[in-house]
């Protein structure tokens, strides 16, 4: 892979991820005082919803991305989503965890980052309700607002929690409740937070030992794609292959817990596609 060029500056002088925190955290703000008003709610799909709030999100993004860095494109989920991501390329999700929004429960993020050619370089996952900002730049490390943040180096699947989601798509859904019934009890707990890009977050600071998810798009794994790497964990797709913008599953989190849950999957592979096929 061909190394990035140096991230460029904003047009005020900032750099980029000093621009990506402080939007995110704006964007944050915003999402916090509509967070349980009324307000117009549209489905996409089962568990698939749109508030208006997601769209002033993302609208606030947009003015704020076009304003520092005119030349760069944007991907995002709701009003830019065929973007190409090729060169220099901001993905947004403006609310990540939406059906949570919806419902009134406050673990829902805003994830911003900067990609060039599909590489993530900069990346910022903001929890509004819990005032955590996540953020990563390639070779420095990952961070929670000051602190710096590693990966669990819990050694097994055993001693693992896990969190995992189940997306939108009813079979990949399916799939991912029978591996979970094939890996209890054999495993600590569970957790299912419906927030992908906070799943990734919490796998990079070592409060999940493992996040999995079979059903994802470019901007619900844009930042963790750095954050876990940066944090010392390992991420792949379920299949143990390199894991990028473009991939619809994730293994992330403890490099040897990783390494052990692959050697399960391979053990388990045959029964688990003949139930998958069922």
């Amino acid at each position: 892979m061909t190394e990035p060029p140096a991230i460029p500056v904003a047009a005020s002088g900032r750099s980029a991820l000093e621009v990506a925190r402080a939007c995110a955290q704006e964007a944050g703000e915003l999402a916090r005082a509509r967070f349980r008003q009324p307000q117009e709610v549209t489905s996409k799909g089962r568990g698939n919803l749109v508030t208006e709030t997601d769209f002033e999100v993302e609208s606030l993004i947009k003015r704020t991305l076009a304003q520092e860095f005119p030349e760069h494109s944007l991907l995002s989920e709701e009003t830019a989503s065929e973007t190409d991501s090729a060169g220099w390329c901001w993905v947004a999700d403006p609310i990540d965890g939406t059906r949570n929004f919806v419902s009134g429960i406050p673990f829902f993020c805003i994830n911003l980052a900067l990609c060039y050619d599909g590489e993530t370089v900069v990346a910022v996952t903001h929890d509004p309700n819990h005032d955590e900002t996540f953020w990563a730049e390639r070779g420095r490390g990952a961070w929670v607002n000051d602190q710096p943040i590693r990966a669990s180096d819990t050694p097994t699947v055993a001693a693992s929690v896990l969190g995992i989601d189940l997306g939108y798509d009813d079979d990949s859904g399916r799939a991912s409740l029978r591996l979970l019934q094939a890996l209890f009890p054999g495993i600590q707990c569970i957790r299912i937070p419906g927030s992908a890009a906070l799943g990734l977050a919490y796998a990079a600071c070592g409060r999940y030992d493992l996040f999995l998810h079979r059903y994802l798009f470019p901007w619900d794994v844009v930042s963790g794609l750095l954050l876990v790497k940066e944090a010392g964990g390992t991420i792949t797709t379920l299949d143990g292959g390199p894991a990028t913008l473009r991939s619809p599953s994730v293994i992330a989190g403890s490099p040897q817990a990783h390494a052990d849950l692959l050697r399960w999957l391979d053990e388990h592979r045959a029964e688990l596609d003949s139930a998958d096929g069922d």
